[in-house]
């Protein structure tokens, strides 16, 4: 019984000694697992790194779309007034040749006629003129 009882404290304090490194945990990392662990946070490291500066570029990059955008609106707002600019200086110009063509038009014949009723009456003017000369050669 002696021997039964000693096996049973044996039993006793190797349960009570492997409970207790439970409840504590253990300290023990073996090397490979060590430098694993080391690799795994180096890497972390480095794409949190990158992470960050993948987010600076895309802030900046973001800014310059801001930036650029803000002028497509303003060239796109003066290509707008040029092009309203352009078609009322056509429109004015369209009603300006159609005031001159009208004036063109009206001019000529009063043109026309007063170049004609002149030359009716250099011609006659002439013709009297003609006659008074003979007149007075004659005499």
């Amino acid at each position: 019984m002696t021997q039964a009882v000693m096996m049973r404290n044996l039993v006793a304090v190797a349960a009570i000694t492997l409970f207790s490194m439970g409840l504590s945990g253990c300290d023990y990392w073996p090397p490979a697992l060590q430098t694993q662990i080391e690799q795994l946070r180096s890497e972390l490291q480095s794409a949190t790194m990158e992470k960050t500066q993948l987010q600076n570029q895309l802030a900046s990059i973001s800014k310059v779309k801001d930036d650029l955008q803000a002028q497509v609106d303003d060239l796109s707002r003066a290509n707008r007034d040029k092009s309203s600019m352009m078609n009322s200086l056509q429109n004015s110009l369209a009603a300006s040749q159609q005031r001159l063509a009208k004036s063109a038009k009206v001019a000529t014949p009063k043109a026309g006629t007063v170049k004609s009723s002149a030359k009716v009456t250099k011609k006659a003017s002439a013709k009297k003129k003609a006659p008074a000369k003979k007149a007075t050669g004659t005499r």
